[in-house]
């Protein structure tokens, strides 16, 4: 289950001061963060600021010369209207330098051209549509895309003696986005695609679809659906209604074998194969000093996923355009200190592209496994500096 009681009353107050006081010696940079803390998807926001937290918790809290203040606002799960409403109060009433967060494409899109217009910087954390960045110049994405996690799946699969594949995807930007990514590149790859289908964006009973996928008789079902409890859902399924047994190979985008939910999928999970840019088992120093630092800051045992990820690489690209502009938040200058930006992940080397404002990637090829008796995805293959290619002819 999503857990959203987890989410303490202070992450939903209107503003979050990280000092503990009113900033006194420093101006403020106000980040206005829109994202989902209550209901189905509550995990995400929560992630996402737990990921911020961690970084200014390392790094401290000025960069520039600005203090850094962090204004959350809860869209209470895939809400555009909602999320719209509340970015437009973030920068009337609130006065943010920039909107960040943004776990859910329908949210990001309605917000976008609300960027557009004022001329804020807009840091996406997760939301995976490729079009997103499209919609406002001044949108850089630090997370990644569906095609961009896809990909490497169909090539994977290709190249591994799978031939036959039934695709299953939520019907959403992201899912869609998936969908075509696969099918594009695994028919190119040599192979056939048995049948497609697009289940509801809030959907947890996947009878009939398991049936459909069952009867067809693929080799393989290629999956993508949000993290939490439709991926729970899908993955009991997928037991109890014998397509293991029946020889289907499961494979799919990290979403389903999300470090979050990882634990609570169990036994059915182990050998599963799956491509995605972050594994909390990813081996390097950077990630095991962010592991720590994540559970030290955050108090909590929740293990820290590709959201919380994404929001401490979004700090720190945040953070690094601060020290770059001396402090300016002007959106032209703040979104030119960040196209070109490369550092050093928890996931590996990251890039933000200068012509897409979208981020590049090692995508990694990764199988669940046990370690020290919990769940991991284990990564054995990669395909490194992956750009989006919903963005490339």
């Amino acid at each position: 289950m999503m857990r959203a009681k987890r989410v303490v009353p202070a992450m939903l107050a209107a503003i979050v001061v990280l000092a503990g006081g009113p900033a006194i010696a420093q101006e403020t940079a106000r980040i206005g963060i829109v994202a989902e803390f209550s209901g189905p998807f509550a995990d995400y926001g929560q992630q996402i600021v737990g990921g911020m937290k961690t970084y200014l918790k390392l790094n401290g809290e000025v960069f520039g010369g600005k203090k850094i203040e962090l204004i959350i606002r809860d869209t209470t799960g895939p809400a555009p209207d909602v999320a719209k409403r509340l970015a437009q109060e973030l920068l009337t009433r609130d006065n943010v330098d920039i909107l960040a967060g943004f776990g859910l494409t329908p949210n990001a899109l309605a917000v976008a051209p609300v960027s557009a217009e004022a001329k804020k910087p807009m840091v996406i954390m997760n939301a995976a549509t490729s079009i997103i960045t499209t919609r406002s110049p001044y949108i850089v994405r630090v997370s990644h895309t569906l095609p961009q996690d896809t990909q490497p799946m169909a090539l994977w699969a290709a190249k591994n003696g799978i031939k036959r594949v039934f695709t299953m995807v939520s019907d959403f930007g992201p899912g869609i986005d998936a969908e075509g990514a696969f099918i594009k590149a695994f028919k190119a790859a040599g192979g056939e695609i048995v049948d497609s289908v697009r289940t509801p964006l809030s959907n947890v009973d996947f009878a009939p679809f398991l049936q459909r996928i069952k009867d067809s008789k693929p080799e393989a079902v290629f999956v993508f659906l949000p993290p939490g409890n439709q991926t729970i859902a899908f993955i009991k399924g997928y037991e109890e209604r014998g397509l293991k047994q029946a020889g289907i190979r499961l494979i799919a985008t990290g979403d389903l074998t999300d470090d979050g939910v990882l634990q609570a999928m169990g036994e059915p999970t182990l050998g599963l194969i799956t491509s995605f840019h972050y594994s909390a088992a990813h081996d390097s120093p950077e990630n095991k000093a962010f592991l720590k630092a994540y559970v030290e800051t955050n108090g909590t045992k929740l293990r820290p996923n590709f959201m919380a990820c994404a929001g401490y690489d979004g700090m720190a690209a945040i953070a690094e355009a601060l020290k770059k502009t001396g402090g300016s938040v002007d959106a032209d200058k703040f979104v030119a200190a960040l196209k070109g930006m490369h550092f050093m992940s928890p996931r590996g080397p990251i890039t933000i592209d200068p012509d897409t404002r979208d981020i590049v990637q090692t995508v990694y090829i990764r199988r669940v496994e046990r370690v020290d008796g919990l769940l991991y995805n284990i990564e054995f293959d990669k395909y490194p500096d992956v750009k989006d290619p919903g963005k490339q002819n």
